[in-house]
């Protein structure tokens, strides 16, 4: 039997270039603030609440 060098038998760590992609192009849709999407997600949970207690 021979033996592989050490090279062939462990596999080479995994370049970062190739696992991150970053757009840079904007892709099309809705555009929300996040402070409207916060503000949002808070009146929801606050209507949630008290539909729970009123009814």
């Amino acid at each position: 039997m021979s033996k592989k060098k050490k090279s062939e038998s462990s596999p080479m760590p995994a370049a970062s270039a190739g696992l991150l992609r970053f757009f840079e192009e904007e892709t099309e849709g809705v555009k929300v603030r996040p402070e409207l999407l916060v503000v949002a997600a808070i009146a929801l949970i606050v209507v949630c609440i008290l539909a729970h207690i009123f009814f």
